[in-house]
């Protein structure tokens, strides 16, 4: 296995040749090994692949880089199907078959359990594969802008580019630089007709689009929701003001789509684009679209957190009922509980159901949609979990049989681990959307607890990030 190496002042380069790739790694990139010995993450090749590599970063134990010639394709391989690949961030394994792209998902997950947690395992289920693996996610956010992404291509060329305004995504490690995305394989229709619609729209009629370093033109971001009961939810976000072009363009929106259920808009003059603490504005419509699950109608506006995949969301929840195998009696804390969607979802099992999260908005949400759907036997909390999950809380609402836990993806707080730890509820259902975090939480519960079940669930196809559910008993001997 030849390499070459290339110096200069400023940087130092490697070229690997005919070099197999072994293997997937975190954050979607493959693994390859250099002469050397040292590992070489690839950002643009699939296990399998024999390549030639170009070496960029270079660590004390690794190297980054990419494959510049391709020796032999992978059987794993197939062709991606979005023109924007390479490109787009969103999709980093769509040149990889999706029964691989399981298998790896679930290799993933066992090995962050045994590496990092050292634990125990029982026999693995097989992991729960999406039925619909494009056009799956019922939220899209899209960024505006007047400097897009020119390729390489584009670059090399003699032409000049005068219309470099997009909407799009992104492109990865690049804040103000965006890809115009002419269709996006990640949300059903109208999704691309409405962005499309949206775009053109606006250059017709002078409507000018963000620049992030300059903090000038009109419009910034454009959110689509559209629900499993097939409502549309439309929220733009324009940076300036000006009345007659705004309304403009959501009279066009209105008139074009007709199937709109809300439309509504924000003026955000401030740095960044969250919306969380701004003030969104109907323009039409309803300022909700509803999703249902099993006959539960969950009410959503623009800053409700749904997740994304609404049928594998599904299977998902329902995958953590089974584990919870609830008998009727039992009291149940649902801990980061969001909008309360699993909380209802297990609250005909339980005596009683018991959530909390940081969030006061969704704590409202999640109160008005148990009002929604008769559910009386739920009670919602907000605050900081490590504060809030005390022993005075725990004596005022009753010691939990169950405690479901779904973190982010930072994991559960020491404290909150601690708190478990102190009171042993019978079993934990431990959802988590990062099992390297969720093996690290796990580690420091095994000496209580005895993992009877591991369920990973991929609620993303074409990308690298897996779910995982675990179900925890209390060990006898304690």
């Amino acid at each position: 296995m030849p390499y070459f190496c290339c110096m200069s002042r400023k940087k130092k380069f490697h070229l690997f040749e005919n070099i197999e790739v072994v293997d997937t790694a975190a954050k979607g990139k493959t693994v390859a090994k250099s002469p050397d010995g040292r590992v070489v993450f690839l950002s643009n090749a699939v296990p399998g692949d024999i390549v030639d590599i170009r070496t960029g970063r270079k660590r004390k134990s690794y190297y980054e880089g990419r494959a510049v010639k391709f020796h032999h394709l992978s059987e794993k391989r197939v062709d991606p199907v979005c023109e924007h690949f390479g490109l787009c961030g969103g999709c980093k394994w769509q040149h990889m078959n999706y029964q691989d792209q399981l298998h790896y998902k679930q290799k993933e997950v066992t090995n962050n359990l045994v590496r990092i947690g050292h634990l125990e395992l029982p026999e693995i289920t097989p992991i729960a594969g999406c039925e619909k693996i494009y056009f799956y996610r019922n939220k899209m956010e899209f960024s505006f802008s007047d400097s897009r992404w020119l390729t390489e291509e584009e670059l090399k060329s003699d032409i000049e580019f005068e219309d470099k305004n997009a909407c799009g995504f992104h492109i990865p490690g690049m804040w103000d630089k965006i890809l115009d995305v002419n269709k996006c394989h990640l949300q059903e229709d109208p999704s691309n007709a409405i962005r499309n619609s949206v775009k053109k729209f606006a250059l017709e009629n002078d409507i000018t689009f963000f620049n992030p370093r300059q903090r000038t033109g009109m419009l910034r971001t454009l959110m689509i929701r559209i629900s499993s009961t097939g409502e549309i939810m439309i929220v733009i976000q324009f940076f300036e003001e000006h009345k007659e072009k705004r309304e403009l363009l959501l009279h066009h929106i209105s008139e074009t789509f007709q199937e709109i259920t809300s439309l509504q808009y924000i003026i955000n003059e401030k740095g960044n684009d969250s919306i969380y603490d701004q003030d969104i504005i109907l323009f039409q419509g309803r300022d909700h679209i509803f999703e249902e699950m099993e006959g539960l109608k969950f009410k959503i506006n623009a800053k409700s957190f749904y997740q994304t995949n609404s049928s594998q969301a599904y299977e998902l929840y329902k995958i953590a009922r089974d584990f919870a195998d609830l008998q009727g009696d039992e009291i149940v804390y649902d801990l980061y509980t969001g909008t309360g969607t699993i909380a209802q979802f297990v609250a005909s099992k339980a005596k009683k159901v018991v959530g909390i999260e940081s969030v006061p908005q969704a704590i409202e949400d999640a109160k008005e949609n148990a009002r929604l759907n008769s559910i009386d036997n739920t009670v919602f909390y907000d605050g900081d979990m490590a504060k809030v999950f005390t022993q005075e809380f725990i004596e005022q609402n009753g010691h939990p049989d169950l405690i479901i836990t779904d973190p982010p993806r930072d994991g559960m707080h020491q404290k909150v681990v601690a708190q478990i730890l102190r009171i042993l509820p019978e079993k934990v259902v431990y959802i988590s959307c990062k099992s390297a975090t969720q093996a690290r939480d796990l580690a420091l519960m095994k000496e209580d607890y005895l993992i009877e079940k591991s369920q990973a669930v991929d609620m993303f196809p074409q990308t690298h990030h897996v779910e995982n559910v675990v179900l925890l008993k209390r060990r006898k001997s304690k």
